[in-house]
């Protein structure tokens, strides 16, 4: 399994452009055996959202509002370094990356638009509750007698 698995769609046809992407590896902490000290399978990935020019710009503004406090300059940052290989830790990092941009450029919710009770439901409701509390009445054995 050699390169990566295609470009990270964030969404519909916009995705991770492969040359903003900045790639830095360094020791993990992770699961791993003798080789482990000497391998650089942890993965930093960076992305600079704050000049980019892959996102459409109404997208950029959203997520820079969202993203805010995980942002520093501009730039957004993910780890990754649960897998002992580094491919599989680039993918992991790249597929978080894709799925936070989604989630932060995502349009806000519609409003919501508040209804009416239609007149013959609550009415309805009354009755019924009238028509219980009759029942409810009667059924005291006060006129026994």
């Amino acid at each position: 399994m050699d390169g990566m698995s295609g470009p990270h769609v964030i969404r519909d046809s916009v995705s991770l452009p492969e040359a903003e992407l900045m790639w830095r590896f360094s020791r993990s902490s992770g699961p791993g055996g003798q080789h482990v000290n000497t391998s650089d399978s942890q993965v930093e990935l960076r992305f600079d959202l704050a000049r980019t020019e892959a996102l459409p710009e109404v997208w950029k503004q959203r997520a820079l509002e969202r993203l805010a406090g995980r942002l520093a300059d501009g730039v957004i940052t993910v780890r990754s370094s649960e897998h002992r290989s580094q491919w599989r830790n680039r993918e992991t990092a790249a597929v978080r990356l894709a799925a936070l941009l989604a989630e932060a450029t995502a349009p806000p919710p519609k409003p919501r638009k508040p209804t009416r009770i239609p007149r013959g439901i609550n009415e309805r409701r009354l009755r019924n509750k009238k028509q219980r509390s009759d029942t409810k009445r009667g059924r005291s054995g006060r006129d026994w007698g």
